[in-house]
């Protein structure tokens, strides 16, 4: 079984260093010379001189008339020069030549005419009063723009005022996307994907992200793990005319990982690993022809972070021009992140304001979850030497989006539950559009989160067998200095999700004991969690008698996707989430799930949009579609002692 082993990864910073030593950037993209009009977003390729002056002439900056200033200078309020019409002066719209012999221009609105049509001027003029002189934004033979310059659309109306029709830029990148493995399915085909199989998706990410970045770039068919055909696609990218070929997956050290092989056959590697994740299996080498080789990893988040701190910024560099760079801003984080030293490690945030900070949520750090990228905001680099940030702490992040849409993210940390994804799309609907960043880390975890002000909205369904109550003990023991409103998102039904026909007849608690049931556990702190251990107890259970008590998964949906793939016999959770997976349900429990607000937030524009549609029908309506779901306490504020009756 042959492997290709990278042993020595290196720092990002130096591999980019590396290939630019290997490229030779005039041999590999020559200057071309365009229409001006044809040049945004292009690089000068040198410096551009003025053949125009502009204006051309002194031109009446003012609607008016044109005059000679000395004539004018003896006008006084109360006594005014009389000018008479030709010999004195001329009218003049904006732009118009200024008339010879005239220096001035008076605006209309400052001039009045006697019978006779002469003007009467009761204020002097100064010269060049009003006029745009010769030269007086761009001077003929004068420098216009310097080489290097990325064109604007301002830059492209000043070349064409000062004559300038064509400009010489530098050429561009043209970037050949060539997505490999026996597993994946051209999507052009919609493809229907039986197992071992997945849909391609890289390369469209891949290239749209070099569009983004204004590198023009194509997406060829998916070709098989043969190294053959490996090599003879990215040969004909080559002489296709492509200057820059990324190769799809296949750079790793799996047995069917022959991207470095076909790169060593069609020049060399100078790039294998870098001291990144995820990111660290990219390949970076140079072709016989001065070409840029480059092997994206094959697991979506780790092809993207490739990308982005390779790829990119070696084509832009290869075009003259900086790599865009994205905005800047300190976040909060609201859980520990740990990191591995020796590793620079990117981490993607979903990220929302809570009073005057910046709060961000760490999302799933599988370099194959590409909805940690559709659900990030921004990317905070721990470097190297990090072994880690503590909640709580302020790390520098790059913003994927607007600090706007910051400003209208709801922070909501505490339980999962399958109607937040409702109220997620219901607030994206609203007028003023309202982002939900949520983050799984159980009940407990979301009234600690308020504590530390880390959430603007927690959702937690803590029961309390005492008190035949929720949450009140809770924030009582907990946080007794923390003063939120309660509010009743609804009642849910909770129990074991079983296999569809409940294969192995498990007919409640006492069956989780026996030794051929394996459990799916919820992660401690949980309100899940909580309510199995008081059924454990009243069942006289312990947990080491539970197979897979130790197992622990952060949300409802991931218990049931255990069960439903066989990995779990069973898992407690909401009934919601086995009908979603067409499995079977043995209720268990009531309870009732609430969203903690604090008190000073109610008047917060987002707080109120989520109110209202919790107290909205027709989104009830939605939530007691999804199954298992009451509603008749839906938006009502809780009291303590109300338990499920709503009675204080």
């Amino acid at each position: 079984m042959n492997r290709t082993l990278y042993l020595d990864t290196v720092p990002i910073p130096d591999a980019l260093t590396a290939l630019k030593k290997e490229l030779d950037r005039d041999a590999l993209i020559a200057p071309e010379t365009i229409p001006t009009d044809q040049a945004l977003s292009r690089v000068l390729a040198g410096p551009v001189i003025a053949r125009y002056s502009s204006p051309t002439f002194h031109a009446a900056a003012m609607d008016g008339i044109a005059v000679a200033a000395e004539t004018t200078f003896a006008a006084r309020e109360g006594s005014p020069v009389r000018l008479s019409p030709g010999s004195g002066f001329t009218s003049v719209n904006t732009g118009n030549p200024l008339p010879e012999g005239r220096d001035a221009v008076i605006m209309a609105e400052h001039v009045t005419f006697d019978a006779d049509g002469a003007a009467l001027i009761e204020a002097p003029a100064f010269p060049w009063q009003h006029v745009r002189r010769i030269g007086e934004d761009i001077v003929a033979t004068e420098l216009v723009l310097p080489r290097g310059r990325t064109l604007t659309a301002f830059d492209l109306a000043a070349l064409l005022s000062a004559g300038v029709f064509e400009v010489e830029v530098t050429g561009t990148a043209r970037m050949a996307v060539i997505p490999t493995g026996d597993e994946v399915l051209d999507y052009t085909e919609r493809p229907v994907p039986g197992p071992g199989q997945v849909v391609e998706s890289n390369s469209v990410m891949l290239v749209n992200m070099a569009k983004n970045a204004g590198i023009r770039a194509e997406r060829f068919a998916p070709v098989p793990d043969d190294p053959a055909a490996l090599e003879a696609a990215a040969r004909k990218a080559l002489a296709a005319g492509f200057n820059v070929v990324v190769l799809g997956a296949g750079s790793s050290a799996g047995t069917k990982d022959y991207t470095r092989g076909v790169m060593e056959r069609l020049g060399r590697v100078v790039v294998h690993g870098v001291a990144a994740m995820p990111g660290k299996p990219a390949l970076l080498g140079v072709a016989e022809n001065g070409s840029l080789l480059a092997g994206a990893p094959g697991y979506p988040v780790s092809a993207a972070v490739a990308f982005e701190k390779l790829v990119l910024p070696l084509c832009c560099w290869l075009e003259g021009r900086a790599a865009p760079r994205r905005a800047r801003l300190p976040v909060r984080l609201a859980r520990r992140v740990p990191s591995r030293p020796g590793m620079e490690e990117f981490v993607r945030l979903a990220v929302g304001r809570v009073g005057e900070d910046y709060v961000g949520l760490p999302l799933a750090r599988g370099a194959g979850l590409i909805t940690s990228l559709t659900n990030a905001q921004a990317v905070a680099a721990l470097p190297a030497a990090c072994e880690g940030v503590e909640a709580g702490e302020t790390v520098q992040a790059e913003l994927y989006v607007s600090q706007e849409e910051l400003d209208a993210t709801l922070v909501v940390v505490g339980s999962h539950d399958n109607t937040l994804d409702l109220l997620a799309d219901a607030l994206m609907g609203q007028p003023e559009p309202v982002r939900l960043a949520s983050s799984h880390v159980g009940s407990m975890g979301g009234i600690a989160a308020l504590s530390s002000r880390q959430a603007l909205c927690a959702g937690a369904h803590l029961f309390d067998p005492e008190t035949n109550d929720f949450n009140f003990p809770f924030l009582a023991r907990h946080a007794p200095d923390l003063d939120v409103a309660v509010i009743a998102l609804a009642v849910r039904h909770q129990g074991l999700i079983v296999p569809k026909g409940n294969p192995k007849n498990i007919a409640g608690v006492a069956d989780l004991a026996r030794p051929d049931v394996v459990f799916a556990n919820r992660q401690r702190g949980a309100g899940t969690r909580i309510l199995l251990d008081h059924h454990l107890k009243l069942a006289k259970i312990r947990p080491d008698q539970v197979r897979g008590y130790d197992k622990e998964e952060f949300t409802h949906m991931a218990v049931a996707v255990n069960v439903r793939t066989g990995t779990a016999d069973c898992g407690l959770g909401v009934y919601a989430a086995a009908k979603a997976l067409d499995l079977g349900f043995v209720p268990l429990a009531r309870e009732r799930y609430d969203l903690l607000i604090p008190r000073a937030a109610l008047d917060d524009p987002r707080i109120a949009a989520l109110l209202a549609i919790v107290r909205d029908p027709a989104f009830q309506a939605h939530v007691r579609d999804l199954g298992g779901y009451e509603t008749d306490l839906s938006g009502r504020e809780m009291r303590p002692g109300m338990g499920l009756g709503g009675e204080g």
